[in-house]
Protein backbone atom coordinates (compact mmCIF):
# COMPACT_ATOMS: atom_id res chain seq x y z
CA UNK A 1 0.00 0.00 0.00
CA UNK A 2 1.43 3.68 -0.54
CA UNK A 3 1.98 6.04 1.67
CA UNK A 4 1.01 9.41 0.50
CA UNK A 5 3.59 12.68 1.67
CA UNK A 6 3.56 15.90 1.42
CA UNK A 7 6.96 16.97 0.57
CA UNK A 8 9.94 14.91 -0.75
CA UNK A 9 11.61 15.98 2.68
CA UNK A 10 10.02 13.79 4.69
CA UNK A 11 11.12 11.02 3.57
CA UNK A 12 14.40 12.16 1.91
CA UNK A 13 17.09 11.35 4.65
CA UNK A 14 16.15 7.54 3.14
CA UNK A 15 17.74 8.26 0.18
CA UNK A 16 21.38 8.88 -1.25
CA UNK A 17 20.14 9.97 -4.92
CA UNK A 18 17.10 10.24 -6.94
CA UNK A 19 16.36 8.93 -9.90
CA UNK A 20 13.76 11.98 -10.98
CA UNK A 21 11.64 12.12 -13.93
CA UNK A 22 10.99 15.06 -16.19
CA UNK A 23 8.04 15.93 -18.37
CA UNK A 24 4.56 16.06 -15.95
CA UNK A 25 7.39 15.77 -12.48
CA UNK A 26 9.95 18.42 -13.27
CA UNK A 27 8.36 20.71 -15.73
CA UNK A 28 5.16 20.74 -18.27
CA UNK A 29 6.84 20.59 -21.52
CA UNK A 30 7.10 24.80 -21.59
CA UNK A 31 7.79 25.79 -17.82
CA UNK A 32 9.76 24.46 -14.41
CA UNK A 33 7.70 23.88 -11.67
CA UNK A 34 8.82 26.11 -8.78
CA UNK A 35 8.26 23.61 -5.63
CA UNK A 36 9.71 20.25 -7.79
CA UNK A 37 12.94 22.51 -8.27
CA UNK A 38 12.97 23.67 -4.68
CA UNK A 39 12.51 20.36 -3.56
CA UNK A 40 15.26 18.86 -5.59
CA UNK A 41 17.78 21.88 -4.66
CA UNK A 42 17.09 21.21 -0.95
CA UNK A 43 17.76 17.45 -1.99
CA UNK A 44 21.02 18.45 -3.46
CA UNK A 45 21.80 20.73 -0.55
CA UNK A 46 21.30 18.06 2.04
CA UNK A 47 23.73 16.10 0.09
CA UNK A 48 21.52 13.92 -1.96
CA UNK A 49 22.52 13.46 -5.70
CA UNK A 50 20.00 13.95 -8.48
CA UNK A 51 19.93 12.11 -12.37
CA UNK A 52 17.31 13.31 -14.56
CA UNK A 53 15.93 10.04 -15.77
CA UNK A 54 13.85 10.71 -18.96
CA UNK A 55 12.38 9.14 -22.16
CA UNK A 56 13.40 11.72 -24.53
CA UNK A 57 14.27 10.92 -27.58
CA UNK A 58 17.36 12.64 -27.98
CA UNK A 59 20.91 13.11 -26.12
CA UNK A 60 21.43 14.08 -22.87
CA UNK A 61 23.15 17.52 -24.77
CA UNK A 62 19.92 18.69 -26.53
CA UNK A 63 17.93 17.99 -23.25
CA UNK A 64 20.04 20.30 -21.27
CA UNK A 65 19.75 22.87 -24.02
CA UNK A 66 16.17 22.21 -23.72
CA UNK A 67 16.26 22.59 -19.90
CA UNK A 68 18.25 25.66 -19.93
CA UNK A 69 15.98 27.38 -22.34
CA UNK A 70 12.95 26.77 -20.18
CA UNK A 71 14.93 28.09 -17.13
CA UNK A 72 15.61 25.12 -15.15
CA UNK A 73 18.44 26.13 -12.77
CA UNK A 74 21.70 23.94 -12.99
CA UNK A 75 22.03 23.73 -9.63
CA UNK A 76 18.49 21.62 -9.36
CA UNK A 77 20.40 17.84 -11.29
CA UNK A 78 23.75 16.62 -11.38
CA UNK A 79 23.67 14.72 -14.14
CA UNK A 80 21.06 12.82 -16.95
CA UNK A 81 20.81 10.18 -18.66
CA UNK A 82 18.08 10.12 -21.79
CA UNK A 83 16.10 7.55 -23.70
CA UNK A 84 17.86 8.92 -26.69
CA UNK A 85 21.36 8.22 -25.07
CA UNK A 86 20.62 4.63 -24.14
CA UNK A 87 18.68 3.91 -27.53
CA UNK A 88 21.63 5.58 -29.16
CA UNK A 89 24.30 2.56 -28.03
CA UNK A 90 21.71 -0.08 -29.45
CA UNK A 91 21.59 1.58 -33.07
CA UNK A 92 24.84 1.93 -32.91
CA UNK A 93 25.42 -1.62 -32.07
CA UNK A 94 23.45 -2.90 -34.63
CA UNK A 95 20.26 -3.54 -33.01
CA UNK A 96 18.22 -2.88 -36.36
CA UNK A 97 20.70 -2.69 -39.40
CA UNK A 98 22.71 -0.07 -40.59
CA UNK A 99 20.40 1.07 -43.18
CA UNK A 100 17.69 2.73 -41.22
CA UNK A 101 14.58 4.84 -41.47
CA UNK A 102 13.69 7.15 -39.37
CA UNK A 103 10.17 8.10 -38.42
CA UNK A 104 10.45 11.48 -36.17
CA UNK A 105 10.27 15.58 -36.22
CA UNK A 106 13.09 17.64 -36.95
CA UNK A 107 13.71 18.44 -34.22
CA UNK A 108 14.92 14.99 -33.10
CA UNK A 109 17.43 15.16 -35.64
CA UNK A 110 20.34 15.39 -33.72
CA UNK A 111 19.84 12.08 -32.38
CA UNK A 112 21.74 10.77 -35.28
CA UNK A 113 24.78 13.40 -34.98
CA UNK A 114 25.14 14.21 -31.12
CA UNK A 115 27.07 11.42 -29.32
CA UNK A 116 28.39 11.70 -25.34
CA UNK A 117 31.63 10.73 -24.38
CA UNK A 118 30.93 7.98 -23.84
CA UNK A 119 29.59 6.70 -26.72
CA UNK A 120 31.76 9.03 -28.99
CA UNK A 121 34.14 6.12 -30.12
CA UNK A 122 31.82 3.25 -30.59
CA UNK A 123 29.68 6.29 -33.27
CA UNK A 124 33.22 6.63 -35.25
CA UNK A 125 33.27 2.98 -35.46
CA UNK A 126 29.89 2.65 -37.57
CA UNK A 127 28.36 3.57 -40.52
CA UNK A 128 24.77 4.32 -40.91
CA UNK A 129 22.89 5.50 -43.58
CA UNK A 130 19.44 7.09 -43.47
CA UNK A 131 16.92 5.58 -46.43
CA UNK A 132 13.89 5.23 -47.36
CA UNK A 133 11.36 2.87 -46.19
CA UNK A 134 11.73 0.24 -48.86
CA UNK A 135 15.49 0.42 -48.77
CA UNK A 136 15.70 0.47 -45.17
CA UNK A 137 16.49 -2.76 -42.78
CA UNK A 138 15.41 -1.26 -39.61
CA UNK A 139 13.42 1.60 -38.24
CA UNK A 140 14.35 4.48 -35.76
CA UNK A 141 11.22 6.04 -34.16
CA UNK A 142 12.19 9.23 -32.18
CA UNK A 143 8.73 10.42 -32.08
CA UNK A 144 5.37 11.70 -34.54
CA UNK A 145 6.88 14.49 -37.41
CA UNK A 146 4.44 16.86 -36.12
CA UNK A 147 3.14 15.82 -32.84
CA UNK A 148 0.73 19.08 -32.57
CA UNK A 149 -1.14 17.62 -35.07
CA UNK A 150 -0.81 14.11 -35.61
CA UNK A 151 -2.21 10.80 -34.30
CA UNK A 152 -0.88 7.46 -34.97
CA UNK A 153 -3.61 6.42 -36.92
CA UNK A 154 -1.82 8.58 -39.74
CA UNK A 155 0.69 6.33 -39.46
CA UNK A 156 -1.20 3.21 -39.94
CA UNK A 157 -0.02 2.72 -43.99
CA UNK A 158 3.67 2.81 -43.06
CA UNK A 159 3.71 1.08 -40.32
CA UNK A 160 1.44 -1.84 -42.01
CA UNK A 161 4.62 -1.41 -44.95
CA UNK A 162 7.37 -2.16 -42.09
CA UNK A 163 5.49 -4.94 -40.63
CA UNK A 164 5.17 -6.47 -44.49
CA UNK A 165 8.87 -5.64 -44.49
CA UNK A 166 9.46 -7.28 -41.72
CA UNK A 167 11.16 -4.34 -39.83
CA UNK A 168 11.94 -4.09 -36.26
CA UNK A 169 11.49 -0.45 -35.17
CA UNK A 170 14.01 0.79 -32.59
CA UNK A 171 11.39 2.91 -30.32
CA UNK A 172 13.71 5.95 -28.96
CA UNK A 173 11.01 7.18 -26.34
CA UNK A 174 8.81 4.54 -24.55
CA UNK A 175 6.47 7.11 -23.52
CA UNK A 176 2.58 7.19 -24.72
CA UNK A 177 1.41 10.31 -23.87
CA UNK A 178 2.44 13.52 -22.52
CA UNK A 179 0.91 16.48 -21.52
CA UNK A 180 2.45 20.36 -23.19
CA UNK A 181 1.24 22.86 -20.69
CA UNK A 182 -2.65 21.70 -21.12
CA UNK A 183 -2.60 20.00 -24.47
CA UNK A 184 -2.01 16.02 -24.11
CA UNK A 185 0.82 14.55 -27.72
CA UNK A 186 1.49 11.70 -28.68
CA UNK A 187 5.23 9.83 -28.25
CA UNK A 188 6.98 7.62 -29.94
CA UNK A 189 5.81 4.80 -27.49
CA UNK A 190 2.29 5.32 -29.31
CA UNK A 191 3.82 4.18 -32.32
CA UNK A 192 5.54 1.52 -31.38
CA UNK A 193 2.65 -0.04 -29.27
CA UNK A 194 1.05 0.56 -32.90
CA UNK A 195 3.08 -1.09 -34.53
CA UNK A 196 3.24 -4.17 -32.01
CA UNK A 197 -0.87 -4.40 -32.08
CA UNK A 198 0.19 -5.13 -36.04
CA UNK A 199 2.02 -8.32 -34.80
CA UNK A 200 5.81 -6.36 -35.96
CA UNK A 201 8.39 -6.34 -33.44
CA UNK A 202 9.29 -3.40 -31.71
CA UNK A 203 12.78 -2.82 -29.06
CA UNK A 204 12.59 -0.38 -25.93
CA UNK A 205 15.56 1.29 -24.18
CA UNK A 206 13.86 4.38 -21.90
CA UNK A 207 11.75 3.45 -18.82
CA UNK A 208 11.15 0.98 -17.81
CA UNK A 209 13.83 -1.01 -19.57
CA UNK A 210 16.99 -1.58 -18.26
CA UNK A 211 19.51 0.01 -19.98
CA UNK A 212 18.24 3.34 -19.07
CA UNK A 213 18.74 2.50 -15.40
CA UNK A 214 22.25 1.02 -16.32
CA UNK A 215 22.80 4.00 -17.96
CA UNK A 216 21.41 6.68 -14.47
CA UNK A 217 23.70 4.24 -12.82
CA UNK A 218 26.91 4.63 -14.60
CA UNK A 219 26.21 8.62 -14.43
CA UNK A 220 25.47 8.81 -10.39
CA UNK A 221 28.89 6.86 -9.88
CA UNK A 222 28.20 5.89 -6.21
CA UNK A 223 29.12 2.57 -4.51
CA UNK A 224 25.57 1.50 -3.77
CA UNK A 225 23.63 4.13 -3.01
CA UNK A 226 19.94 4.21 -1.74
CA UNK A 227 17.82 5.14 -4.71
CA UNK A 228 14.44 6.66 -5.01
CA UNK A 229 12.35 6.73 -8.45
CA UNK A 230 10.34 10.09 -8.71
CA UNK A 231 7.62 10.01 -11.41
CA UNK A 232 4.09 10.67 -12.64
CA UNK A 233 4.42 7.60 -15.10
CA UNK A 234 2.77 4.40 -13.46
CA UNK A 235 3.85 1.97 -16.48
CA UNK A 236 7.77 3.83 -17.14
CA UNK A 237 8.92 5.66 -13.67
CA UNK A 238 6.75 3.44 -11.03
CA UNK A 239 7.41 0.01 -13.08
CA UNK A 240 10.27 0.48 -13.81
CA UNK A 241 11.90 1.24 -10.65
CA UNK A 242 9.94 -1.63 -8.92
CA UNK A 243 11.56 -4.22 -11.79
CA UNK A 244 15.06 -2.59 -10.55
CA UNK A 245 14.15 -3.18 -6.53
CA UNK A 246 14.21 0.35 -6.10
CA UNK A 247 11.22 2.52 -4.15
CA UNK A 248 9.33 4.44 -6.24
CA UNK A 249 7.52 8.31 -5.14
CA UNK A 250 4.79 8.19 -7.51
CA UNK A 251 3.68 11.75 -8.55
CA UNK A 252 0.08 11.54 -8.51
CA UNK A 253 -0.89 14.93 -10.05
CA UNK A 254 0.90 14.39 -13.21
CA UNK A 255 -0.25 12.67 -16.44
CA UNK A 256 -3.00 10.78 -14.08
CA UNK A 257 -4.34 13.58 -12.18
CA UNK A 258 -8.19 13.46 -13.27
CA UNK A 259 -8.18 10.00 -11.60
CA UNK A 260 -7.71 10.86 -7.83
CA UNK A 261 -10.23 14.16 -7.35
CA UNK A 262 -10.88 17.60 -8.30
CA UNK A 263 -7.30 18.66 -6.11
CA UNK A 264 -4.55 17.80 -7.88
CA UNK A 265 -2.29 18.78 -5.22
CA UNK A 266 -4.27 16.22 -2.78
CA UNK A 267 -5.12 12.61 -4.13
CA UNK A 268 -7.79 11.07 -2.52
CA UNK A 269 -6.70 8.38 -0.85
CA UNK A 270 -9.65 5.96 -2.01
CA UNK A 271 -9.25 7.23 -5.48
CA UNK A 272 -5.70 6.64 -5.66
CA UNK A 273 -5.50 3.08 -3.88
CA UNK A 274 -8.08 1.36 -6.28
CA UNK A 275 -6.61 2.95 -9.42
CA UNK A 276 -2.91 1.84 -8.13
CA UNK A 277 -4.87 -1.88 -7.54
CA UNK A 278 -6.32 -1.59 -11.31
CA UNK A 279 -2.70 -1.34 -12.36
CA UNK A 280 -1.41 -3.78 -10.10
CA UNK A 281 1.19 -1.66 -9.26
CA UNK A 282 1.85 0.09 -5.61
CA UNK A 283 4.26 2.82 -5.32
CA UNK A 284 6.32 3.06 -2.22
CA UNK A 285 5.62 7.02 -1.61
CA UNK A 286 3.27 9.10 -3.82
CA UNK A 287 2.82 12.67 -3.90
CA UNK A 288 0.13 15.43 -5.51
CA UNK A 289 2.93 17.45 -6.89
CA UNK A 290 7.00 17.33 -6.51
CA UNK A 291 7.43 19.60 -3.47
Amino acid sequence: MTQIIRSLSDIAAQYDALFCDLWGCLHNGITPFPAAVTALQSFRAGGGRVILVTNAPRPKSSVIKQLDGMGLPRDTWDDIATSGDATQYAMLSGAVGTRIHHIGAPKDEVFFTDFEEDLATLAASVTLTRVPLAEAEGIVCTGLADDLTETPDDYRAQLLLSKTKGLKMLCANPDLIVDMGHRRLYCAGALAQAYEEMGAEALYFGKPHPPIYDLARRRLGMDDPRILCVGDGIGTDVQGGLAEGLDTLFVAGGIAAKEFGEDSSNPNKDLLEAWLAKQQLSATFSIGHLS
